[in-house]
């Protein structure tokens, strides 16, 4: 994977609210212990990401910022991995992540909420 692939570009991520309100409203989700996956289509050659931390869940804005850079990282060392075509939207269940729960369920949800989309789990181009 080259350096410029690696990294996480602004088309990358998902920003406007109506393509997080779009993943949730699909109701295609899948989940383990540490994660909640949603997607929808977003007809492009790539995945793009979002995450939602609660302040309910996770009450101190270091430890919600902690889990968003956790799950950037699992997304941008995952990028070959997941589903094109793909807008995932990351809810984490728990305030004590470790990075290699999130790098190991990341991917394998993604391609779970995929296959429930209808999408065929093609491998992103990086």
């Amino acid at each position: 994977m080259s350096t410029r692939a690696a990294t996480l570009r602004r088309h990358e991520r998902i920003k406007d609210p109506r393509d997080f309100r779009r993943a949730f409203d699909q109701k295609r989700s899948a989940a383990d212990a540490a994660l909640v996956v949603y997607g929808a289509p977003n007809g492009l050659a790539y995945p793009r990401l979002g995450i939602s931390v609660g302040r309910k869940k996770v009450r101190r804005a270091v430890a919600r910022n902690r889990i968003k850079r956790l799950v950037r990282e699992a997304f941008r060392l995952s990028k070959g991995e997941l589903p094109a075509g793909v807008d995932l939207v990351v809810v984490p269940r728990t305030a004590e992540l470790s990075f290699a729960l999130v790098k190991r369920g990341l991917p394998r949800l993604a391609q779970t909420v995929a296959r429930r989309l209808g999408l065929h789990p093609a491998k992103a181009r990086p």
